[in-house]
């Protein structure tokens, strides 16, 4: 089970909460104000990105920040509120690989329930092979699958992503892949 950091104050008043079933009829419980009554709900996080392509090479970016600094990613990262989930992967696919893409359809969907997220990744058409990383990223840089640095992936969520974009490749036909990290 995903351990959080308990909400002790309400966000509307300032006053303890106490985790107790709501009175509406939920059946988890939640962070109730012992003061006006608001109920406060803890949902998963949502991780946004693409898989960027140009011909035969994947993008990926070497990571500047923890957690897991120096090792490869997907360029993904948290969805912004105002924003739909295609908007949040092509701004994080700037943000921090500064490449410029044609976004393709969804690709990946990857419950991670022990860190309460959710990923979502989008297949991307790269338009060129000039890239202007962001702070958050060390380098960027183009890998065929044999040039894919596997033992230093960032995450298990860009792995599985990874090997089903080659496996739908080597097919000859993409779909769209759900899958459970637990």
């Amino acid at each position: 089970m995903f351990a959080r950091r308990p909400i002790l104050h309400c966000r509307e008043c300032g006053a303890s909460v106490v985790y107790r079933l709501p009175d509406d009829g939920d059946t988890h419980p939640r962070a109730v104000c012992t003061r006006c009554a608001t109920v406060h709900y803890e949902n998963p996080l949502m991780v946004v990105g693409t898989v960027p392509v140009l011909g035969e090479r994947v993008l990926l970016c070497q990571r500047n920040i923890e957690p897991r600094r120096g090792l490869w990613t997907l360029p993904a990262g948290f969805m912004e509120l105002d924003e739909t989930t295609a908007q949040g992967a092509a701004r994080e696919t700037d943000e921090e690989a500064g490449a410029q893409i044609e976004m393709g359809p969804l690709f990946t969907l990857l419950n991670v329930t022990h860190v309460g997220q959710v990923h979502l990744y989008y297949r991307a058409a790269l338009l060129s092979d000039a890239f202007d990383p962001g702070h958050e990223t060390m380098q960027a840089r183009l890998f065929t699958e044999d040039e894919i640095p596997w033992e230093q992936l960032a995450f298990r969520t860009v792995r599985r992503t990874l090997e089903c974009y080659f496996a739908d490749r080597r097919a000859g036909q993409f779909g769209f892949h759900c899958m459970d990290l637990s």
